[in-house]
């Protein structure tokens, strides 16, 4: 059931949120300059996905110019595209002063009397229908629209007691926590790999002394090669245009493309589009365990195929001799992706080709230290994937949770049981 369709429904009681809520607006003759700083939120300050607070950055008064007023216990809505829709906003509760300024891309609420839980109404504010809604009811030039607050205000919001209210929002806020605990866990982690790839791939494993290189320092018994030395590649192929003629898909065939391997991560396990025999024909299919990178727009992302697949022609694959084991070659170029990027040729958009590739230095240790160095970035991955599986659950939750409570199908009495 859609969230809206339940405001028909006569076990559930809702009014407009301008019933209850109302847009700050700053007082006449306020005195800014009785505060030595004032919090300043600009729009890449305001978190996305559930975060309270925005990441202020403080500023004399005299250097605050133009933005959008607001107080303590506000919540801040963006209100134009794409912010909106991605859910970014803010519960200003951890305000340093009374007030501060933000962007003018927000819209500054606060309940216009005592009763309201102002988490329930953030929370409820994240849901996808009501993004949906507001969304299509936004105005202005396609890239440049933003949310009426009329919009905002005449939003339909079930209506329930102060105590329902706070029960609701703990129990949401809870679950929420644990999904920052998630995401601090994933992020942890990332930063723990970064450092570990940037050490083994330098020092390696074993303490050696290291030499100078073209690529600067790295082990002593470790040799420096070049992709088109130790790895075969062949470029991706689709050679109808335009790309998406539909004859071609819904096959059995998967069909990688370029986002694909950037989610991937490294391990390329999902696909998102088939080709039929047809399509088959006039692409390439290459073998499972086949490393594939990127080389349009999105600049140097690899993963390694768990399956066999056909792709494109804005992905190179690349197939390692004896010399360098596939994983641990996959490992060494995500580390290489920022520098393929910033040498990529800039055109109307960054392309890259095999001749770009061939000539790109690659490290090969011993073939015993390549297996442990692909042990230990292996575990940390695990440990990365094993919190993205954690988080996705318990976001999975908070929307069913957050959906059910809104629409009636849990009551309150229900959490306690």
């Amino acid at each position: 059931m859609s969230l809206f369709d339940a405001v028909q429904d006569d076990h559930q009681s809702w009014a407009r949120l301008g019933d209850s809520y109302e847009i700050t607006r700053k007082p006449r003759g306020l005195d800014m300059g009785s505060v030595p700083e004032i919090p300043f939120a600009p729009m890449e300050a305001i978190p996305q996905g559930g975060e309270y607070s925005p990441k202020y950055t403080m500023r004399e008064p005299g250097k605050v110019g133009s933005g959008t007023y607001f107080e303590r216990g506000d919540i801040l809505v963006s209100k134009i595209t794409p912010s909106f829709e991605n859910g970014k906003q803010a519960l200003t509760m951890e305000l340093p002063i009374p007030f501060g300024f933000a962007t003018t891309e927000v819209i500054p609420i606060r309940p216009r009397q005592a009763g309201h839980d102002t988490r329930l109404m953030f929370f409820y504010l994240l849901h996808p229908d009501v993004r949906h809604h507001v969304a299509e009811r936004m105005e202005g030039t396609t890239g440049r629209q933003r949310v009426p607050q009329e919009v905002l205000l005449d939003l339909p919001v079930p209506q329930f007691s102060p105590e329902d209210q706070t029960v609701m929002a703990d129990s949401l806020e809870m679950i929420h926590r644990r999904i920052s605990v998630e995401t601090d866990s994933v992020e942890a982690a990332q930063a723990l790999k970064r450092t570990a790839m940037e050490t083994l791939f330098t020092r390696g494993l074993r303490g050696e002394p290291q030499k100078e290189t073209e690529i600067g320092p790295v082990p002593e018994s470790w040799e420096v090669s070049t992709l088109g030395e130790s790895a075969q590649l062949e470029r991706g192929r689709f050679m109808h245009r335009p790309r998406n003629e539909p004859r071609f898909y819904g096959g059995t065939t998967p069909f990688v493309q370029t986002g694909d391997v950037v989610r991937s991560g490294g391990r390329i396990r999902e696909f998102t589009q088939t080709l039929n025999e047809e399509g088959v024909a006039i692409s390439r299919v290459f073998p499972a365990g086949t490393i594939l990178i990127t080389i349009a727009a999105n600049i140097g992302f690899t993963g390694i195929l768990d399956f066999a697949s056909a792709c494109p022609d804005s992905l190179v694959a690349i197939t390692p001799d004896s010399s360098v084991a596939t994983e641990f070659l996959e490992y060494y170029l995500q580390t290489q992706q920022e520098q393929m990027d910033r040498f990529a040729p800039k055109g109307t958009q960054k392309n890259i080709n095999i001749q770009f590739l061939r000539p790109w230095p690659i490290v090969i240790p011993p073939d015993d230290e390549q297996r442990k160095i692909v042990a230990i970035l292996d575990a940390i991955d695990r440990k990365i994937a094993l919190h993205r599986r954690k988080r996705d659950v318990l976001d999975e939750l908070f929307k069913s949770l957050l959906h059910k409570l809104m629409t009636g199908e849990i009551r309150v009495g229900e959490l306690a049981s």
